[in-house]
């Protein structure tokens, strides 16, 4: 695997646009495994908050072009770099790649698959990682912003102010940017987004293991932490 100023070189020695040297690479890959590749990223980390770097529901869109016409025997490869996104548009572009590929689906993350991304992971049967890559937290999204986020904020706020009535004053901006409804919305995507990645993993790499629901259970707590500082 050429380094990243080897590529710059390489995109400079050519002339050409990235697109060309991409193709070439996935190429390359797809001859070597001799499976269907598909190349699944943004540019989230050189335009972050950019419209269209999440997962939604229009990347369903791009699986179904670029899928048309493959042989499906073939399984698939696919390679994350994401922030990840929508929990429903995670959902179903995870149930369309099963019902294209059924479970012969491997996952490659060279560098990060956050969030959805790493639910995605979840639902292959491998995940192929460096050791400089990263999956989780899982971390669904509420109107741009991370419910684990949101609720971690309001418990603190709550027991800052249950301890310390004074703290009211510190916390009513912060919390003034909340509706009633959020913080219950937030619970519920949580546990949606946690039992989908767990029933992935049941019937996806967990398959036919001894004790698959406790190691679900484990994985899905590791993932779903975010006090961990290293990276999964």
């Amino acid at each position: 695997m050429p380094s990243w100023n080897d590529l710059l070189n390489e995109l400079k020695a050519k002339g050409s646009t990235q697109d060309v040297v991409r193709r070439e690479y996935v190429a390359k890959m797809q001859k070597v495994t001799g499976r269907n590749v598909i190349l699944y990223y943004s540019g989230w980390l050189q335009k972050p908050g950019a419209p269209g770097t999440q997962v939604n529901d229009a990347d369903k869109n791009g699986f179904m072009t670029v899928i048309h016409g493959l042989d499906r025997a073939k399984g698939l490869d696919l390679i994350l770099h994401t922030p990840g996104g929508e929990t429903a548009a995670t959902e179903s572009i995870v149930d369309y790649l099963r019902a294209m590929f059924g479970k012969d689906i491997r996952a490659f993350v060279p560098q990060l698959a956050m969030s959805a991304g790493t639910m995605i992971a979840c639902a292959a049967k491998e995940i192929i990682m460096g050791k400089h890559s990263s999956l989780g937290p899982i971390d669904p999204q509420l109107r741009g912003m991370p419910a684990h986020g949101i609720v971690e904020e309001f418990n603190r706020a709550h027991a800052e102010i249950k301890a310390d009535q004074s703290r009211a004053y510190v916390w009513q901006p912060i919390l003034a940017k909340y509706t009633p409804a959020l913080i219950g919305e937030c619970e519920k995507a949580i546990q949606w987004s946690t039992e989908m990645t767990k029933d992935w993993l049941l019937t996806g790499m967990l398959d036919g293991e001894v004790n698959a629901d406790m190691k679900a259970d484990t994985i899905i707590t590791e993932l779903a932490d975010h006090a961990l500082l290293s990276p999964v």
